[in-house]
């Protein structure tokens, strides 16, 4: 069936249509208006108050110095006592340790390093080095190494050949094992006995900044080492001495 609209008809038609593009105009600029703007970027979270964060804090080292540092102990006499006196005076001090003493107080050596001191190897016999084979040389440091280990938990890394003795083999030699070695400016010979007066005398004379002090705490009578080193410690106190510890 042909069906044919009168000019009103069509008139009617059109009028419809433009009302629906109309109506559907309205309708997505209603919705663009309605809907949320593009949210913002997010700010970053705020730092965390500073108590909530861990901050290391280190101690400044002093700028002017010496290095207390004792000899063939540990003693089970004579080492207490050291850490008694460094204690009271706020000194730490380095320990240079003959392995077959370790093996015999480990406890000690386990007491020097808990009272934030430095342990460090003095060969297992108090040997010269200088004398030995490649191989007495490499059991002396190993084993007082081991020692030393098991108390503390790490390895020295410095090695005091005893006496000082030191020549090309032997620097050769502690290099191989990755060993620094160390020995002293200020000799205060307390080993040999000579008074209190004079251990004090030798050390605060020839001190300076920098200074690596020699004293005993094992390997004999130290009751004179004892009696000086208050007496040092105070005045190198003040004179405006700090103290260090050796690390390698």
């Amino acid at each position: 069936m042909d069906v044919r609209l009168t000019r009103a008809g069509n008139r009617m038609i059109g009028l419809a249509m433009m009302m629906l593009v109309s109506a559907v105009i309205g309708t997505v600029v209603v919705a663009a208006a309605k809907s949320p703007a593009k949210p913002a970027t997010p700010e970053p979270p705020a730092a965390a108050p500073a108590a909530a964060r861990a901050t290391p804090t280190t101690t400044p080292l002093p700028t002017k110095y010496v290095v207390l540092t004792f000899d063939d102990g540990p003693d089970v006499e004579y080492t207490p006592k050291v850490l008694e006196i460094l204690a009271k005076y706020d000194a730490k001090a380095t320990f240079f340790e003959v392995g077959q003493n370790v093996q015999k107080h480990p406890e000690l050596t386990k007491l020097v390093h808990a009272a934030g001191h430095s342990v460090e190897n003095h060969t297992w016999t108090h040997a010269d080095l200088r004398k030995l084979s490649a191989t007495a040389f490499r059991q002396q440091i190993m084993s007082t190494d081991q020692a030393i280990r098991a108390q503390i938990g790490s390895t020295p890394g410095c090695l005091r050949p005893p006496y000082g003795a030191v020549n090309a083999a032997v620097q050769q030699r502690a290099k191989a094992l990755g060993k620094d070695l160390v020995v002293w400016t200020v000799d205060s010979r307390d080993w040999t006995k000579p008074g209190t007066t004079a251990i004090v005398q030798r050390v605060i004379k020839n001190v300076r900044s920098g200074s690596v002090i020699l004293m005993h705490d094992g390997g004999g009578n130290r009751s004179q080492t004892i009696a000086a080193l208050p007496i040092i410690l105070k005045t190198l106190k003040a004179q405006g001495y700090g103290f260090r510890t050796l690390t390698c």
